[in-house]
């Protein structure tokens, strides 16, 4: 990890920002001094050229007809180039012809020598004022090399006067003296205005990203502490949950052992009295049968011993179904396909009804709450089927994955309206629902006239069982 990357985000940003707006300056202020001194150039160069064409060129308008000038305009020309203020601002002074000759010049001993045409003289031959900074490496300037190290040089045409028709070329050098005084001045106001915008730029940028940024460390300081909270309640939600689970898990085992209790209370308890009553009945009756009763006495008693003796049984009966349906089988031994068949054979047994059973998953370590909310929902919902529609088909089919069972159970019968199966008081597929989702699973019912019925129940293979049931 570099230095950079340790930074925090604002130390970042100020380094980065520095270096480009600082960057961009420094770029954009070379750029305007170099403007500012080829405008500065310029302007000095058209300018002189002003005065040059006013003061000089009258002079030199014999080179209309001439290839040369004669004794008196030279003379003139020394004696203004040299008495007056604007001899003073121009060192050096020549006047080019059309073929590149040197019709005049301050060096006496470049007249009449001839010298490449360079491209500035063919911009002042096609009417331009050109103007630069010259370092004085051409041939002609051999005599200024020798004094100077650069010059202001100007090329500019000499018109014809009252036309447009260029009859030569004035070229003059002028000392940078002045030129970088003037350009020092003006690149220093540029550069001072560059650099307060840019620092100006630089403070109020880092002036809003260092309020963002305290901004975003007090929300995520803020995030943090609810990250921590919701840590806390999604630990003690997970400890919660897990305490369902295990409560779901003691519940249902807990239910089936009331169930027994209730079982065992009742045959103790009130299937013993009604046996021995039963038997204290056909007692009676055998003593009462040899009785001296008066004929019609007599048979009505029998018919009264006869009534209760199958009132009794009937009570008995239907005591003893009630308590098998109480009594759940010892299932804990057993895997989760012995669970299923023990429930599916149970109530072929006692129904004389064929179910196509199909397992296509087993489990030899199902929670215990599983397998007894499996084994009662197959005994429920098989007797549901058969008491509606004893005639139908029934098929039960599991199937499963690692953390999940599926079982679906269902017939070709006449089928319900949904609607109204809870609303009419169908206490199984109430109960069925209950025990299901309190273990946290999912009941489906689907049904419809004419098309029979499917109950379908998804049970959580991962849940927690209770240490102590």
């Amino acid at each position: 990890m570099t230095a950079f990357t340790r930074l925090s985000l604002t130390r970042q940003f100020m380094l980065a920002s520095f270096i480009i707006l600082f960057s961009g300056m420094f770029i954009i202020g070379a750029w305007m001094a170099r403007q500012i001194e080829t405008g500065v150039v310029n302007r000095t160069g058209a300018v002189t050229a002003l005065y040059v064409d006013s003061f000089i060129a009258p002079h030199l308008q014999i080179l209309r007809d001439a290839d040369h000038l004669d004794a008196e305009n030279i003379a003139f020309l020394e004696s203004l180039l040299m008495n007056t203020p604007l001899g003073q601002e121009i060192v050096a002074f020549k006047v080019w012809g059309p073929d590149g000759r040197i019709l005049y010049s301050t060096n006496s001993a470049l007249i009449g020598r001839v010298f490449p045409i360079r491209d500035q003289f063919q911009l002042a031959f096609a009417g331009e004022i050109h103007t630069e900074i010259s370092e004085l490496d051409a041939t002609e300037n051999e005599y200024e090399n020798g004094i100077w190290s650069q010059l202001i040089e100007t090329y500019a045409p000499v018109r014809l006067q009252g036309t447009n028709e260029i009859i030569a070329i004035s070229e003059f050098y002028q000392k940078t003296d002045k030129l970088d005084e003037a350009v020092w001045a003006a690149q220093f106001g540029g550069w001072l205005i560059v650099g307060a915008a840019t620092l100006t730029m630089y403070f109020l940028l880092a002036g809003l990203v260092e309020r963002a940024s305290n901004t975003i460390l007090a929300q995520q300081k803020e995030l943090q502490e609810k990250v921590t909270q919701l840590t806390g309640l999604l630990t003690q939600n997970e400890l919660l949950h897990n305490r369902v689970t295990r409560a779901a898990s003691r519940t249902t085992a807990l239910n089936e052992r009331f169930l027994l209790r209730i079982a065992s209370d009742m045959h103790d308890g009130p299937g013993q009295n009604l046996s021995f009553a039963l038997l204290r009945i056909e007692e009676l009756a055998e003593a009462c049968s040899a009785c001296k009763v008066i004929g019609i006495r007599k048979g009505k008693a029998n018919n009264d011993f006869n009534t209760i003796q199958a009132s009794l049984r009937s009570a008995m009966a239907e005591m003893r179904s009630v308590l098998s349906g109480l009594r759940l089988p010892d299932i804990a031994p057993l895997s989760l396909r012995e669970t299923v068949e023990r429930a599916v054979r149970n109530y072929e047994q006692k129904t004389g009804h064929a179910v196509n059973l199909m397992i296509h998953y087993d489990s030899a370590k199902a929670p215990l709450s599983v397998k007894i909310t499996l084994y009662r929902i197959l005994q429920e919902s098989l007797a549901n089927g058969f008491k509606h529609a004893p005639e139908a088909s029934q098929q039960v089919k599991i199937t499963g994955a690692e953390d999940y069972l599926l079982a679906e159970i269902s017939d070709d019968g006449p089928g319900f309206i949904q609607s109204a199966s809870f609303a009419e008081g169908h206490f199984g597929l109430v109960g069925m629902r209950e025990r299901i989702e309190i273990l946290g699973g999912i009941f489906e019912l689907k049904s419809s006239p004419n098309h029979g019925t499917l109950i379908r129940a998804q049970l959580p293979m991962n849940l927690l069982e209770a240490d102590d049931v």
